[in-house]
């Protein structure tokens, strides 16, 4: 598959847009407005430098034993007799390809024409996923294979709006994929095997891991285990039993993990956090604690704290 389309230019979308220009891909970014254009040029500048600057760093893992545990995985396929010329190219050529492989489009028509996937990254919200397939169904091409980068949302919930569920399943990757290459594939009972092989395969041109599922599973595999811990972290909060950084500080000296739960929702975005949050059922319990975090969730998204990519979340990341 030659042509990429990613429907929304979020931190993921902008991500798997780099991604696959980096790997060769010819790439589109489908936004809906001017405004997200102004959103999104910056995060494709800063996550291009991201990824560069990772590859250029795995130069001084060279020769140390940590190294191939360590090493950009997306950026480079393999650790094994790697040397700093092969990573030198691998900057030079990375830097061409996600600057000449990667276009920006807001006419809908004319971003899928042609595309061989269309990777739809679209804020967790049904509605505005649904609105987005149905506006998209006829303008696709009948080849043209459809995936979702929905974190939580199952297949099936859409299928029967994307006009060909057949080609229709999930393609879900983690956030800085170009160092975690995981993607994680699930169909819905309608997807075809033989389109869900293709999309194996896709997953593979573009240096990431297939992780393959066997059946629908609301959260994958990932965020099967990643979600409660965040959702705990959450009502520890909510319920005042301890701020945000004692939580974080907790989890990590515990565990050994590099992350505190609330430092990774600042990497996820309150406002994704925030939109799981509301889709369970107690949201619209005031006495619920699941109503209460998404109040305080509110709090700060209308103060403009959304996240690193905000420069503000639950950390300040100005300073």
């Amino acid at each position: 598959m030659n042509k990429v389309v990613v429907a929304g230019g979020g931190v993921l979308g902008t991500q798997i847009g780099l991604m696959c220009a980096y790997t060769g891909h010819d790439v589109t970014l489908w936004l809906r407005s001017e405004s997200s254009v102004g959103r999104t040029t910056p995060k494709i500048e800063r996550y291009r430098k991201s990824m560069l600057d990772d590859l250029a760093a795995a130069k001084a893992l060279i020769g140390n034993p940590l190294g191939k545990l360590l090493y950009p995985k997306g950026l480079i396929k393999s650790w094994d007799g790697i040397t700093a010329e092969a990573i030198d190219e691998l900057v030079s050529q990375g830097e061409k390809n996600m600057t000449d492989n990667i276009h920006i489009e807001l006419d809908m028509a004319k971003a899928v024409k042609g595309a061989d996937i269309v990777i739809e990254s679209m804020a967790e919200n049904p509605e505005a996923k649904i609105s987005v397939y149905e506006q998209m169904k006829d303008l696709l091409e009948p080849d043209t294979i459809l995936v979702t980068n929905s974190s939580t949302l199952l297949p099936s919930m859409f299928a029967e709006h994307t006009g060909r569920p057949e080609k229709y399943l999930s393609l879900h990757f983690a956030n800085t994929i170009w160092k975690n290459n995981t993607a994680e594939i699930m169909g819905h009972p309608g997807t075809n095997p033989e389109i869900y092989n293709k999309v194996v395969e896709f997953a593979s041109e573009i240096n990431m891991v297939p992780l393959q599922l066997h059946k629908e599973q609301p959260g994958y595999i990932l965020n099967s285990m990643l979600v409660p811990l965040l959702t705990s972290a959450q009502t520890l909060w909510a319920k005042e039993v301890a701020d945000p950084e004692t939580i974080d500080l907790t989890w990590r000296l515990a565990t050994g993990a590099p992350k505190g739960p609330f430092e990774i929702l600042d990497i996820v975005g309150l406002e994704t956090a925030y939109n799981i949050n509301q889709m369970k059922p107690e949201a619209k319990d005031e006495s619920s604690v699941t109503y209460k975090i998404g109040k305080l969730l509110k709090e700060k998204i209308d103060k403009g704290e959304t996240g690193i990519n905000a420069g503000k979340g639950f950390y300040d990341y100005n300073k």
